[in-house]
């Protein structure tokens, strides 16, 4: 069976190899970017942000590059209802329904491996950095009562992604983003629990210009 999935996969990847061509050295990305935020709240579901922003990739050969990827999320409403009230090492949190609104802008670097055809250009990244966010302080004050009502402005916590994504080509120098799916990490410390570690998606499209190369 192992060799049945390495053959093939061998013959695949042989097989794109065949009508590989040259890709550009420089390529930038503008984008629309939609990331599902799973908190770790009790009570309160994932969250999703919507928001858009930036890729810079240099080409070290037809294969191989290196990203910077850059990310802005609007303002979105996390709700969480309370229905007893709830001890935590801050304080209380007494019943009712709390709202509040967060923000998120995540910054990451990393290798890229890709393909480009004439038709078609796939590739994966595994992209490494930080992101800024609000939305749990925002909601930690809203909520605690009979302890500390304030929580950090925002929090700069780790933040990873890999996945991959496929372009298509409408020229020499311009191709469209029709997706990009990354599982996206990120170690925001919950100011009710104190944990971390959050599992997300995000989903990027966009237009890429592409400069240099053959």
């Amino acid at each position: 069976m192992k060799k049945s999935i390495c053959f093939l996969t061998l013959a695949a990847v042989t097989g794109l190899s065949a009508f590989a061509a040259d890709g550009p050295k420089f390529e930038l990305t503008g984008d629309y970017s939609y990331l599902q935020f799973n908190p770790t709240i009790n009570g309160l579901q994932s969250r999703a942000f919507n928001g858009g922003g930036g890729q810079a990739q240099y080409n070290f050969s037809k294969y191989f590059g290196i990203k910077a990827d850059f990310q802005g999320y609007g303002s979105t409403q996390w709700t969480l209802n309370v229905t007893s009230p709830i001890p935590t090492s801050k304080g209380i949190i007494p019943i009712g329904t709390y709202k509040s609104n967060g923000n998120m802008f995540t910054y990451m670097f990393g290798p890229t491996l890709g393909i480009h055809t004439h038709h078609f250009n796939l590739f994966s990244e595994v992209l490494f950095g930080g992101s800024a966010s609000n939305a749990y302080a925002s909601l930690y004050n809203q909520t605690i009562v009979g302890g500390s009502t304030s929580g950090s402005g925002s929090q700069h916590p780790f933040t990873m992604a890999f996945g991959g994504g496929v372009d298509l080509n409408a020229g020499k120098h311009v191709a469209f983003r029709l997706g990009e799916l990354d599982y996206v990490l990120t170690r925001y410390t919950n100011p009710f629990t104190s944990t971390n570690n959050q599992n997300n998606f995000r989903y990027l499209g966009g237009v890429v210009f592409k400069f240099g190369g053959e």
